[in-house]
Order: structure tokens, then C-alpha cells, then sequence
């Protein structure tokens, strides 16, 4: 013998049940709480120390160069580590393909403080 098939509109409340915004809701029947969407949680990517170093170098500097004497390094080098860490922020969906947005990424990530500028 076959079961009698459930339909979503049998689990749906009667017109003259359901509450009327504005109006007062009688007794015994719940008010529902309207839905509030919440942002998903910021997925980080992992940078390793060396790339923290390099970005903070760079954000604080004029120039790459700039931030490539500080380090000890080529500016070539530099370059490199910048287009790494855009990859790693591009690969967790939040690219950062400009400076400010390199700046943005690490004040939303903990990497810096707007104090420390």
C-alpha cells in the first residue's frame, strides 16, 4: 500500500493563520523573527613570515626599491613575493590586485593596524 504523498503546502499555515505585519498577533500563535543575512566569515590565506615582512616593507615604502633596501633584497624579489601573496589572496576569492587593496587585505586580516600608520 502506498503512503499518501506530503506536499509543502500541507506544512504551510492557512491565509487567515498567518500574522499580518502591523497587526497585533493573537494569542497562541508565534510571531516569527525576520531573517537577517550575515556576512560569510573572511577566508585568510596563509603568508608565511617572510611574506608578512616583505608587505609590511612594502606598504611603508615609496617604491619597491625602496622597500627592497630596507630588506637587503633585489626589487625583483620584492615583486615576486607581492605577486605571490595577490595569488594567495585571489585564491581565497578576495584579490587585492593595488597597493590599497594589499593595505585593506592586511587591516582586515590583523597583519597591521591602522595605529601603526
Amino acid at each position: 500500500m502506498r503512503q499518501p504523498v506530503t506536499r509543502i503546502a500541507d506544512y504551510r499555515r492557512p491565509h487567515y493563520e498567518r500574522p499580518i505585519p502591523g497587526r497585533p498577533v493573537a494569542p497562541g500563535v508565534e510571531r516569527q523573527q525576520p531573517v537577517v543575512p550575515t556576512a560569510p566569515p573572511l577566508r585568510k590565506p596563509k603568508l608565511s613570515r617572510r611574506e608578512v615582512e616583505v608587505l609590511m616593507a612594502w606598504l611603508a615604502a615609496d617604491s619597491k626599491e625602496e622597500a627592497a633596501e630596507a630588506l637587503f633584497i633585489a626589487a625583483s624579489t620584492v615583486s615576486t613575493h607581492l605577486a605571490r601573496i595577490r595569488a594567495k589572496y585571489t585564491a581565497v576569492g578576495r584579490p587585492a590586485p593595488t597597493k590599497t587593496h594589499l593595505l585593506a587585505r592586511a587591516l582586515q586580516d590583523g597583519i597591521t593596524r591602522l595605529e601603526d600608520w
